[in-house]
């Protein structure tokens, strides 16, 4: 039978079944979802556009309770819009629109007019050459350190504005479904369909059927993280069934030290310690595609790196100061993880105060440097204090050491200029602190798809040559590799002697291999032999063949957030004599460090002779604390000092396409189906009041006697 699309739809067993019994009850279910499949073709491989809120608005997209539906038309060019705005005599229209056009100009005609049901975007291969940004101009405004108290000449982007190419469409509120088509075959199915049913013949109006597509993206929140929590919360407390209604954005911080620490009580007050930091979390327009090639993986890989290049050295036991490794989830919704740490450190339950803190060092956005140079940002409101500049001027001169003979230039921004987006702004909040932040533009970011769809490896310029094996490819060292292992071995080398290393530094070196496979496995396929090898055996369903996302999401501890443990603890970790049983109760073992360390029972690698692994006890520094917004533990779902992203719930999400019939038609069809259903009523009546006469047999007439 022929379907939507001009595909067409086998029989199935449930329909061979139907056909040789010929009986309803028998296979009811199965007819039942043998019709639908023939009248509808599920699309699979999208990503909807979900409704998230803070304390003042709602932003994102959401479907009515039961679907929005409209007739396709396929827009490739911007001329195309007339139709579906004015033209088109079959409103309302479902755009299926190519990704090049997808701009902020274009949606808001769109999402003016009564005449659009939802919207499809086909992703742009090649990436737009001019750019998408659908972020902010000035990302994480208002929860940064510059404020009307502080430095209010570089507040709101005053100085400079970070994301030029930002358009700001993310943070708008539609209230139509809007869907992204990430598979270019069921993209191609649609506009076989449009063009077999709906496409216009020499100007012709197009004659029903017509193909239609469905969306459904309801969602339970509205209005502002304030009403949408406090609904939930009276759920809570009177509802025997509560039914929230929205969740906070949160999961967990990942955070290790050179030196280990008993993470279960404070260091002492003394004790210094060196936070090297990056973000390990994205977003975009669409839920849950968040690649973050630039953003966010290319820092926190090289962060990785340089972790495993300092635990190599052979004297970081004996150096003065100790160095925590930090990686902050939710960075992308005003600063959750680092001001989650803050908080933390300010309220005595982290092992580390902020008086701690002998300086802060943050690796932001570093993978696409103009010849070679990174630029390294400082603060220029705490170094006109006296004893603050000196320790920066340290900091950056350890550096630019550290940066002689490599394939790396640092560069210090002028002392004027504000700091870029970062997670030390929110240190800078409670504490001056001495700290620089590293990144590859001087001002405005070099990356044309912050927040976008479109910031993936071949972003951040990942090139592999054909027919590689996936092991093969895993392994290959590409020249964005080496890049990064370049600028990691600069930051290791220097923290090396921040942290009163004397000794000979050339010879800590990142490896250019290592860094490879994390870039493939953080960009490209989570499901591979080392990820494999480095995780716990129940938790293989964390690696999937999909491209890796990084949105932080509402569930504890999302994929990302547990990878980047695993991956931290096999570079900077050991393998110990541990049996299973020892290393999953470390406390019962007589080992005087235990509590000390982390003690992990990962899969291992497969034995080469066999099929089987060879697991092992890896024994590391590695921690992790909570990433939720401090608003939600207090309580001020309105509060304008810390983050209060919420992300809306929903019940169905789900696209699909088919084909319709007329409004005269359908009309028609409910009639005649009404009229039956009356002849069926009479004809069953009639049939049962004179059942006696209809039903009864010739020798009914008397009783017999014998």
């Amino acid at each position: 039978p022929g379907a939507a699309g001009g595909g067409t739809v086998e029989p199935s067993g449930c329909d061979l079944l139907f056909i040789l019994n010929f009986v309803p009850f028998s296979s009811g279910f199965c007819w039942g979802n043998s019709v639908e499949r023939k009248i509808y073709i599920p699309l699979n491989k999208t990503a909807p556009c979900v409704r998230l809120l803070n304390a003042t608005h709602q932003i994102g997209c959401q479907s009515s309770m039961n679907g929005d539906t409209g007739v396709i038309h396929v827009v490739e060019k911007a001329q195309d819009l007339k139709w579906v705005l004015t033209d088109g005599p079959h409103p309302p229209y479902m755009v299926l629109l190519e990704g090049e056009l997808f701009t902020r100009e274009l949606m808001l005609q769109l999402k003016g007019s009564s005449r659009i049901s939802g919207l499809a975007v086909a992703i742009s291969k090649p990436s737009p050459a001019q750019g998408f940004s659908p972020g902010l101009k000035c990302p994480n405004d208002g929860f940064g350190v510059y404020s009307n108290d502080y430095g209010p000449q570089y507040a709101h982007c005053n100085w400079t504005v970070w994301n030029p190419l930002g358009n700001g469409l993310a943070y708008e509120d539609f209230s139509f479904p809007i869907f992204l088509l990430e598979d270019a075959n069921e993209t191609q199915v649609i506009k076989q369909c449009y063009q077999d049913h709906n496409l216009p013949q020499n100007g012709s109006v197009p004659e029903y059927p017509l193909c239609a597509m469905q969306l459904f993206a309801h969602m339970h929140a509205v209005t502002n993280t304030v009403t949408c929590m406090r609904r939930s919360s009276l759920q809570t407390a009177f509802s025997l069934n509560p039914e929230e209604v929205c969740d906070a954005l949160s999961d967990y911080n990942v955070w290790s030290t050179l030196k280990p620490i008993n993470a279960s009580s404070k260091i002492n007050p003394v004790d210094e310690v060196i936070i090297v930091a990056t973000r390990i979390d994205s977003h975009s327009f669409f839920w849950n595609v968040a690649p973050g090639a630039e953003s966010a993986v290319a820092s926190f890989v090289t962060h990785l790196a340089a972790a495993e290049a300092l635990h190599k050295v052979p004297d970081v036991q004996m150096l003065p100061r100790n160095i925590m490794f930090t990686f902050f989830q939710g960075e992308t919704f005003d600063y959750i993880g680092s001001s989650r740490m803050v908080y933390d450190m300010k309220m005595d339950k982290f092992p580390i105060r902020l008086d701690n803190i002998h300086s802060f060092l943050e690796l932001s956005q570093v993978a696409l440097r103009n010849s070679s140079v990174l630029w390294v940002h400082t603060d220029p409101v705490s170094r006109r204090n006296e004893s603050i500049q000196p320790q920066v001027e340290t900091l950056v001169e350890a550096l630019i050491n550290s940066s002689v003979g490599a394939n790396v230039t640092l560069q210090e921004v002028g002392q004027s200029q504000p700091l870029p987006p970062s997670s030390f702004q929110r240190f800078l909040r409670a504490k001056s602190i001495p700290g620089v932040v590293l990144a590859d533009h001087r001002t405005s970011f070099q990356n044309r798809y912050y927040q976008s769809m479109y910031d993936t490896a071949e972003n951040i310029l990942m090139k592999y040559p054909e027919g590689l094996s996936p092991e093969e490819t895993l392994d290959y060292v590409t020249d964005t590799a080496k890049s990064l292992a370049e600028v990691a071995t600069v930051v290791a080398r220097a923290l090396y002697q921040l942290a009163g290393g004397t000794g000979n530094t050339s010879a800590i070196q990142a490896d250019p291999r290592m860094v490879s496979r994390m870039l493939y496995g953080f960009l490209i396929k989570t499901n591979n032999s080392w990820f494999q090898s480095i995780i716990k055996q129940d938790l293989k369903g964390l690696l999937g063949d999909e491209l890796p996302q990084h949105y932080i999401a509402v569930t504890s501890l999302v994929n990302t957030t547990q990878l980047v443990q695993y991956v931290l603890a096999n570079l900077t970790g050991t393998v110990v004599n541990f049996t299973k049983e020892e290393c999953l109760n470390p406390e019962k073992t007589p080992n005087p460090e235990k509590e000390m360390y982390v003690y992990t029972w990962v899969q291992g690698s497969r034995d080469p002779n066999s099929t089987s692994r060879v697991p092992f006890c890896v024994q590391s520094t590695v921690h992790l604390t909570k990433a939720a917004s401090p608003a939600f533990e207090l309580k001020q779902w309105g509060s304008t000092e810390y983050s209060t992203w919420t992300e809306s719930r929903w019940k169905d999400i789900r696209a699909r396409i088919f084909l319709i019939a007329s409004k005269e038609l359908e009309i028609i069809t409910l009639v005649v189906g009404i009229a039956i259903l009356i002849l069926s009523l009479l004809a069953t009546y009639f049939i049962n009041a004179k059942a006696h006469v209809l039903f009864s047999s010739p020798g009914d007439g008397g009783t017999v006697a014998y």
